[in-house]
C-alpha cells in the first residue's frame, strides 16, 4: 500500500510531468493502491502483464526514480568526441570530398557510414559548405569587357619587358 504522502506525490507528477511515461507509470501506481485489477490495468495502459510487473518491480526496488527511464536506452552515439575532431579535420582537408572521409573512416575505425551521415555530423558541430559555380555568372557588358582586356595586355606587356 502507498502511504498518503506519496499518493499526493504521485498525483502531482501524474498531472505535471513532462514525460509520458512517467505520468502513466504514476497513474498506473495510483490506480493499483486504489484496488484496480491486473486486467483492467493491462486494458487502461494497453501494455503486457509483463511490462507492468515490471513497472510495479522498478517502484518497490527504487521508489520514484523507478518511474523514470534508466539511462543508456536508444541507439549509441556512432562516434565519440575524439572521432568527431578527426573527421572534421579530414573533411576541412578534403571539403569536396567526403566519399574520401568515408573511405578514411572505414580504414582507421572500421565503421561504415554514408555521405549523408557525415554531413548531418558535421553540421551538427556547425560546419557547412555551399555547392561551387563551376562558370562565371552572366556575361561583362562589351565596354568593360574590352577596357579590362586593354588593362591586361598593357600589364602582359609591362611583365615582358
Amino acid at each position: 500500500q502507498i502511504n498518503f504522502e506519496t499518493q499526493k506525490l504521485l498525483k502531482r507528477i501524474y498531472r505535471q510531468s513532462s514525460h509520458h511515461q512517467v505520468r502513466q507509470r504514476s497513474h498506473c501506481l495510483l490506480l493499483k493502491s486504489q484496488g484496480v485489477k491486473l486486467k483492467q490495468l493491462k486494458m487502461i495502459f494497453q501494455v503486457s502483464e509483463k511490462t507492468l510487473y515490471n513497472w510495479f518491480n522498478a517502484w518497490e526496488s527504487r521508489g520514484l526514480v523507478g518511474l523514470y527511464n534508466r539511462p543508456g536506452r536508444g541507439r549509441q552515439k556512432t562516434f565519440n568526441d575524439q572521432q568527431i575532431e578527426q573527421i572534421k579535420d579530414w573533411a576541412k582537408r578534403y571539403p569536396q570530398q567526403l566519399k574520401r572521409v568515408r573511405q578514411k573512416i572505414k580504414e582507421q575505425w572500421d565503421i561504415t557510414v554514408s555521405t549523408k551521415t557525415i554531413k548531418r555530423l558535421l553540421f551538427q558541430v556547425g560546419m557547412s559548405w555551399h555547392r561551387l559555380r563551376r562558370g562565371v555568372f552572366g556575361k561583362p557588358k562589351p565596354q568593360e569587357y574590352n577596357r579590362k582586356k586593354k588593362q591586361l595586355e598593357e600589364l602582359k606587356g609591362n611583365l615582358v619587358n
